[in-house]
């Protein structure tokens, strides 16, 4: 009985699976764009990085605030200075006491005391200076996170226009399967009436079966291109995607893009990164300045656990300073100083290759503005040429090669034309994104 359902099931589960792999959803672009930045988890990484420079940065406030300890010990003791101590400190030291024989060997006595030590940093100037440095540190790390924004949102502008030309391949291909398979009966009919032979038919469905080729290609571009904006938005896989609109030419806005600003995210984490370098330099210089803390403590002391008959405290000021460590504080600087110069110099670099690609993107645009153009009077050519040849076909006037020569041409200069719109539309959206607009 199980094994003649089992086949049932199989069949059950394999529809289900088709019908999910065929699951068509439209989709507007603010609305990946909305779930990329509420779900993608590369934007959400970069936000963890910057809370974690945050935290280093909150790390610093040790160099102003107190450091606060609270404890409490107990221990059983005949040790002779530790014993005398111990009734010392608890304030039960009597006459007795001073005994040569008690002193030299005391009874176990327990001592339990209760302290609490603050310490307060006074004068840290080194201290001061990585806290500057971490500072900047965490406002590199911001400024990186809105940099990832932008990429993001680049690279969502990228994959939706990838959608729309996917789906733009697959109408014209369509469209050219139309036409395909309208010559084709035309082509039977004739070769039924004996105006063409059997080979001008043949050479018809290999057109056909060139057009499916290409059209199944295109539909595996769709699924790719689904996939893709899924993974952006943190989403299941396997939905085919169908953008709300469709795919049109953007327009050179009137500004101009001569130079790379210095308020861009990126460029701004380095200047950020720089400045962190060389306030751990300045840090490394000041190392061998004095500290000045202050300290305290307070302290209860009995024979019982946590109570406390007996009190004392402490306070006081310490003035540190290590006048040598050998060679290791000037090695230290000496490093410190080489990272700040090789940042300085990352940094100038960084900005002259950001002005590279921002020419060469330029450029980009420019080329394919003018390869839009051709492709744009190109299509109306080809266009122009297949309604030639297809009247003249009809007619008889014109040969079965010639008139699938036109028809492929039409098609290809087609898909040309819609590939050259989607590189122009990115060349720029590359170029606003080089610009920080």
């Amino acid at each position: 009985m199980i094994a003649n359902k089992l086949p049932l099931w199989i069949t059950i589960f394999l529809f289900g699976l088709v019908l999910r792999a065929q699951e068509v959803r439209t989709i507007e672009k603010e609305e990946v764009i909305s779930r990329v930045i509420e779900n993608n988890q590369k934007l959400k990484i970069s936000e963890q990085e910057f809370f974690e420079a945050r935290a280093d940065y909150r790390q610093t406030n040790s160099v102003f605030l107190p450091n606060i300890k609270l404890s409490h010990t107990g221990f059983t003791t005949n040790n002779p200075l530790m014993a005398f101590g111990s009734k010392l400190n608890q304030e039960i030291i009597s006459q007795s006491d001073f005994n040569p024989d008690l002193l030299n060997n005391p009874d176990k006595i327990e001592n339990f005391s209760t302290r609490l030590e603050v310490q307060q940093p006074l004068i840290n100037v080194d201290g001061i200076y990585q806290r500057k440095a971490a500072k900047n540190k965490m406002a590199a790390s911001e400024f990186n996170t809105l940099r990832a924004k932008e990429n993001m949102m680049l690279e969502v502008e990228k994959s939706y226009m990838l959608l729309q030309l996917a789906h733009k391949a697959i109408a014209v291909l369509e469209k050219a399967k139309e036409a395909t398979l309208a010559n084709k009966k035309l082509a039977d009919d004739r070769l039924k009436q004996g105006y063409l032979q059997r080979s001008d038919v043949l050479i018809v469905e290999v057109r056909v079966t060139e057009v499916d080729n290409q059209l199944q290609y295109a539909k595996s571009n769709v699924k790719n291109a689904s996939d893709y904006l899924s993974f952006l938005m943190n989403e299941p896989q396997g939905v085919i995607l169908q953008p709300s609109d469709s795919l049109q030419l953007e327009y050179l806005p009137e500004e101009s893009f001569l130079k790379v600003p210095e308020e861009r995210a990126d460029i701004k984490a380095m200047e950020m990164a720089t400045e962190a370098r060389k306030k751990i330099y300045q840090a490394d210089k000041m190392a061998f300045l004095p500290r000045l803390n202050a300290f305290g403590s307070y302290e209860l002391y009995d024979d019982e656990l946590f109570t406390g008959d007996a009190n004392g405290y402490m306070a006081g000021m310490a003035l540190s300073w290590d006048i040598l460590q050998g060679t290791k504080r000037f090695g230290k600087a000496d490093k410190s100083k080489a990272e700040y110069e090789k940042t300085k110099l990352e940094y100038e670099q960084y900005i002259s290759r950001s002005q590279l690609e921002l020419n060469k993107a330029k450029r980009a645009l420019t080329d394919a503005e003018n390869k839009l153009r051709l492709t744009s009077l190109a299509l109306e050519q080809s266009k122009e040429s297949l309604r030639i040849r297809t009247n003249r076909f009809e007619q008889g006037l014109e040969k079965t090669t010639d008139l699938l020569m036109a028809e492929t041409q039409y098609s290809e200069k087609e898909l040309e034309y819609f590939q050259t719109i989607y590189e122009y539309n990115y060349a720029l959206a590359y170029l606003e994104f080089l610009s920080a607009r």
